[in-house]
């Protein structure tokens, strides 16, 4: 038996049983976790929009529409450079980009 399968027979005591201290300190712990969660949530003060020809769309969907553009622009220079004969998975490398575009621009213009 290999050191880290013999660690792991150490480690295991078997099933909790119902009612046991562990179960109850489990429980209460878990408990005061959720309450903290709760505590600590917090409420947007309204949807973060933006008005284009009068029109409110939400602003991830601009987010989005920019994150598209910037992965299709990063693709077509890639291909110019002929650096696309080079990058294995470009739909990744692509589409991580814009993600990364797209976060960037939620962070500072809508997460102030």
């Amino acid at each position: 038996m290999g050191r880290m399968a013999k660690l792991y027979v150490f480690m295991y005591r078997g099933p909790v049983r119902r009612g046991s201290v562990i179960d109850r300190l489990t429980q209460l712990v878990s408990a005061m976790l959720l309450l903290g969660q709760a505590f600590c949530s917090t409420g947007c003060g309204g949807a973060p929009s933006v008005t284009i020809a009068g029109a409110y769309f939400p602003a991830w969907l601009l987010c989005a529409v920019i994150a598209v553009l910037v992965a299709a622009f990063i693709r077509g220079l890639m291909v110019a450079t002929r650096v696309a004969n080079y990058i294995p998975y470009q739909l990744a490398v692509c589409c991580s980009a814009g993600t990364i575009v797209a976060l960037i621009l939620w962070h500072f213009w809508v997460a102030h």
